[in-house]
């Protein structure tokens, strides 16, 4: 286990529990030259592979050589519900949590999404779904094993997996999920948030708390120590029920010294704490 520089410590506490783009900017600074040199040995191995008609509905495959029987991590973007790219040519996130993926010695395939407000709830779980339908379909031909597909996704996306949940209570393939800092029904709607679930009015029987209490699917939860409140308030009570449901608490952890942004940003560079958890996870859930 490597843990968090001091500078990238005393960053990010300076920074607290703020949101917007410039602290995304602020926060991606902390980490681009780490994983500039990551992406430069692992581009992906296959780009824009469709799984749906719609032009965002692409995902990029990044796979370790010689892989057979692999199993295989998705990767659910953040971004508010109205942006994010699985790559972009200025900046190496997104894709990182392929190329980490893969130097770990699963598939990682990271996947678009519709986005708000040209296409509300619940285009995002529904996108979930379609992509994990395209890998059980086609990840074996790239060395992956199609009955071992991880989903993780961070704030939207976490949402997205948990909305998966909510309309595939069986997984639809999904063998187990890992969500960052979502938001599954247990505090109020944000009126940003109405831009993809509606008018709040609708919430109640939108939102996917009860699947995600529920689900009796191995789950992996988890948030950071500068993550807003909202965030961190849906974290504990997410485990709270979960724990008066099934009488025992699900795997998780909390970030020390990382915001809602670095929370993502960090996987697959220096500091592995939280990248440990997950592979631990992994390992003793998915047979």
């Amino acid at each position: 286990m490597t843990m968090q520089s001091s500078a990238e410590h005393r960053a990010i506490a300076a920074i607290g529990q703020r949101l917007g783009p410039d602290v995304l900017t602020a926060v991606q600074a902390l980490f681009r030259a780490e994983q500039d040199a990551l992406a430069a040995v692992r581009p992906a191995t296959a780009s824009d592979l469709r799984y749906g008609v719609d032009p965002r509905q692409t995902l990029d495959l990044y796979v370790p050589s010689g892989a057979e029987g692999a199993t295989v991590l998705l990767w659910v973007h953040g971004g508010g519900f109205v942006r994010g790219e699985k790559a972009s040519p200025d900046h190496p996130f997104n894709a990182h949590v392929g190329r980490w993926a893969a130097r770990s010695g699963m598939v990682g395939a990271v996947m678009n999404y519709r986005l708000a407000p040209d296409h509300g709830w619940p285009a995002g779980g529904e996108d979930v779904g379609a992509a994990i339908a395209w890998l059980v379909a086609h990840v074996a031909e790239h060395g992956g094993d199609p009955a071992r597909i991880v989903v993780m996704g961070t704030s939207a996306g976490a949402v997205h997996v948990a909305t998966h949940l909510r309309l595939r209570p069986d997984g639809g393939g999904m063998a187990a999920a890992v969500l960052l800092s979502g938001l599954y029904g247990f505090t109020p709607l944000d009126t940003r948030d109405t831009l993809y679930y509606g008018d709040a009015a609708d919430y109640p029987e939108r939102r996917p708390r009860e699947a995600v209490v529920g689900t009796t699917m191995p789950l992996f939860v988890a948030c950071a120590e500068h993550d807003p409140a909202r965030f961190q308030t849906e974290t504990v009570q997410l485990l709270a029920a979960r724990l008066a449901l099934h009488g025992t608490l699900t795997r998780s952890y909390i970030a020390g010294g990382h915001n809602h942004f670095s929370l993502a940003c960090h996987i697959g560079g220096s500091d592995t704490r939280l990248t440990d958890e997950v592979l631990g996870f992994i390992a003793d859930t998915i047979r």
